[in-house]
């Protein structure tokens, strides 16, 4: 497995596109961690053509947040019904539960973060970008910024490019807190990410 670095950006045409596990849909991977079938957590974005089945994924928690499209109805099968409606709802909810997507009125795009609940603590964040936003890193945390709409950039000391709709940046701290200073004008995806102690 290649080390990451400490902060890089995945640029959206970088993102790896491959079948659902159940082979039902189209996903573009973002990023795992690790590189491997048993990470211990990762990013997609899910191209929900037509109604389909949720893959099952035991053990892992999820949240689903609507990128684009005119709403994705998500029907559990103990009766719960969930729809998330533009322009950014969300749901968090249990990667074994059985769950059919429904198309409410043509093809949605899906921000997927998953994660591993016994190793991991995942919080995801829907935030506008007005001017400049500091993000500060706890060591052994990753910090994810994704950006929905607009343009951004990274204080010059930060040494990452500017980021454009669509892209998503990564940015980690290991023995020291990190500190990275966000501008520009649009709205942001910011998930956090660390090891459970």
């Amino acid at each position: 497995m290649v080390e990451q670095p400490e902060s890089w950006v995945v640029p959206a045409n970088e993102y790896r596109r491959e079948r659902w596990k159940n082979g039902a849909g189209w996903t573009r991977e973002i990023l795992r961690v690790p590189d491997r079938a048993d990470w211990l957590w990762r990013l997609s974005i899910a191209e929900i053509e037509q109604d389909a089945p949720f893959s099952s994924f035991p053990g892992v928690d999820r949240e689903l947040v609507l990128l684009s499209g005119n709403g994705l109805r998500l029907r559990f099968d103990d009766g719960e019904v969930h729809t998330l409606s533009p322009p950014h709802e969300r749901l968090r909810f249990a990667g074994e539960r059985k769950v059919d997507g429904e198309l409410v009125d043509g093809p949605t795009h899906d921000f997927n973060l998953m994660w591993r609940r016994d190793a991991i603590d995942a919080q995801l964040w829907h935030r506008p970008l007005v001017g400049p936003m500091v993000i500060f890193i706890d060591p052994g945390a990753t910090w994810v910024v994704h950006l929905l709409a607009g343009s951004a950039r990274f204080g010059d000391d930060s040494g990452l490019p500017g980021l454009a709709a669509g892209d998503t940046a990564f940015m980690r701290a290991d023995a020291q807190r990190g500190r990275h200073v966000l501008e520009g004008g649009g709205e942001v995806l910011l998930i956090r990410i660390q090891p459970k102690s």
